[in-house]
């Protein structure tokens, strides 16, 4: 075995692009990811070789000057690359779920407006959900928009924006009340607006500010920031679909790409971190032979395998129940919750193997343990997760009569 989670099934067309990706991690981001990720510099030069490779528009149609791949390839590149380093994949992660959203609910003019600019790169996405004070439950937003005239007022404040300052085109959640009587659940009264802005920090647009980067504790790299909205004005037509009221429904579906994306990530750093801790393993000696011959190590590499096989699996067929057209949700949530929770699991077995030099910045396996607790909470923490799965579950298997 060359390395462990292949794919099998794969299209001559998937597998050039899975090696041209791979050896472009190997490549241009292994090599420099550490010391960028210690810098907490974005990483400029590696952006740009995925724009030169067509990565950004990956998953957009052909029509619109994309690639017109698969979730599936999308998430096997998505793999790939944060086996280099996850904020890379964070980076294309918003884009690519903006492009979806548009893709799956833009109207016609949208679609043409943004998708050619995405797909090259040149328009870059992000998204906004979460608030301050609300965590995980959307239904509680309190940022508004308000119709007046031919425009929206936007107000309120956003928070955990991935791509916050880098980015150019953010699809924004808020409640939207006009056309919604008294009464109606909220999750029937959000509305997802496109809004357009300049790349930076500070007053972005009138009306919108982008303040600097939150400082965190791994996934360092990407930007993550606030969005406040003061007055900010929208034209009636930058209003995801052209219909207020869906924004809920819309921000959900493109969330489910998110969880696969997420799931894709945690499989690609515990594959890194698995590689890390078999060859340390073979390096390292004691009692007079490598810790890889002690049967303590082989259990651990063992498990870490497993784990890496069993995550890649179920991040497989959640890709493709979603190309198939089919209702993801309990799939996307298992992959994304067991994914995340093995990825910390062999993360932490490889730097158990590297003993004492695990905790030294010279060593790999050091930034790799900052960076997997980010995927127990994005897109959803495990407990979210659980609740989705369990719901589903019991949708499956009601009892008759």
């Amino acid at each position: 075995m060359a390395r462990l989670a292949r794919t099998a099934g794969l299209t001559d067309v998937q597998q050039e692009i899975l090696k041209t990706v791979r050896e472009f991690v190997d490549k241009e981001i292994i090599p420099v990811a550490t010391e960028l990720e210690h810098r907490d510099e974005y990483p400029q030069q590696i952006v740009d070789g995925l724009k030169e490779l067509g990565l950004f528009g990956l998953m957009i149609p052909e029509e619109y000057g994309g690639l017109g791949e698969s979730l599936l390839t999308y998430a096997l590149c998505v793999e790939e690359i944060a086996r280099g380093w996850m904020s890379v994949s964070g980076i294309i992660n918003t884009h690519f779920i903006v492009a979806y959203m548009l893709k799956q609910h833009g109207t016609q003019e949208q679609k043409d407006h943004f998708l050619p600019r995405m797909a090259l790169g040149e328009v870059r996405g992000a998204f906004s959900m979460s608030e301050p004070g609300l965590g995980s439950d959307v239904s509680a937003i309190t940022s508004k928009a308000v119709k007046d005239g031919d425009e929206y007022v936007l107000n309120g404040q956003k928070m955990w924006l991935t791509n916050g300052g880098s980015s150019t085109l953010v699809a924004v959640l808020c409640r939207s009340d006009e056309g919604h009587p008294e009464g109606t659940a909220p999750h029937k009264s959000m509305t997802t607006f496109l809004v357009e802005k300049e790349p930076g920090f500070g007053e972005v647009r009138p009306g919108l500010t982008i303040p600097g980067k939150i400082d965190k504790m791994g996934y360092k790299g990407v930007d993550t920031t606030e969005l406040i909205m003061d007055g900010l004005r929208i034209p009636a037509n930058r209003v995801l679909g052209g219909t207020t009221g869906r924004g809920f429904y819309q921000m959900m579906d493109g969330v489910e790409v998110g969880r696969v994306n997420v799931a894709a990530r945690g499989c690609g750093v515990a594959q890194r971190a698995f590689e890390l801790g078999v060859s340390y393993a073979q390096q390292r000696h004691t009692f007079g032979k490598p810790i890889a011959q002690h049967q303590a190590i082989q259990f651990k590499l063992a498990e870490m395998a497993t784990k890496v096989e069993a995550a890649h699996a179920m991040m497989v067929n959640a890709a493709r129940k979603k190309d198939s057209g089919e209702r993801n949700d309990l799939e996307a949530g298992m992959a994304k919750y067991l994914a995340s929770e093995y990825c910390k699991e062999v993360v932490e077995d490889a730097f158990r193997i590297h003993g004492g030099y695990g905790f030294s910045k010279e060593y790999e396996i050091e930034r790799l343990y900052r960076e997997a607790p980010m995927l127990l909470i994005g897109e959803g923490t495990a407990e979210i997760q659980k609740m989705i799965i369990g719901r589903r579950l019991l949708e499956e298997y009601r009892l008759q009569g």
